[in-house]
């Protein structure tokens, strides 16, 4: 165990110590360390009950954005079910309307709340940030639209599994990602 600690959260804290003057850098590597420590706390337990569930997908999805990016994910779930391919396929449009928040929309925070009910997931990915015109389309002007990410990433990905996407965006007024799938009722 101290030789866990020693490799990942005292080095940690080596860093922030020499990069205090810099506060977003200082807080990705808490999240970071928070991250890590948690994962190899609760990690084994994890994955004795075999856990290959949508919102492990949904937290490594998060993790990794917050780790390329330095942007805050706040990740609230409700219920969960196991990853299948079209469960996976939420979880990669979920992970693409992440990257592409955190890249496009100009904000510290990225906001996901995800809930399994009623036979069908919802996940909504949001940001307050700079938006984009979608009459311009994907390749249009700023914001999250550019390149085939939505278009082939995101809506195709969920079509191709028999989910639906929903892109709300405009300039200034940030980009809410709505992803709906049926899944087997538990």
């Amino acid at each position: 165990m101290a030789t866990h600690l020693h490799d990942s959260v005292l080095q940690t804290l080596t860093l922030i110590q020499k990069r205090r003057g810099d506060p977003g850098e200082m807080a990705r590597l808490a999240r970071h360390a928070e991250r890590e420590l948690r994962g190899w706390l609760y990690g084994a337990s994890r994955e004795a009950a075999g856990e290959d569930d949508l919102v492990a997908a949904l937290h490594a999805a998060a993790a990794e954005v917050e780790d390329r990016f330095g942007a805050a994910v706040e990740l609230v779930t409700v219920g969960t079910c196991r990853l299948d391919e079209r469960t996976r396929a939420v979880a990669g449009a979920a992970s693409e309307a992440l990257t592409n928040a955190a890249k496009h929309a100009g904000v510290p925070r990225v906001s996901v709340f995800a809930e399994v009910a009623d036979g069908q997931v919802v996940v909504v990915v949001r940001d307050r940030g700079r938006g984009f015109d979608q009459a311009a389309g994907p390749g249009g002007s700023g914001g999250q639209g550019r390149g085939r990410g939505i278009p082939d990433s995101i809506v195709g990905r969920m079509r191709r599994q028999g989910g639906d996407a929903t892109i709300r965006s405009a300039p200034g007024a940030g980009t809410q990602v709505e992803l709906r799938m049926p899944v087997a009722r538990a």
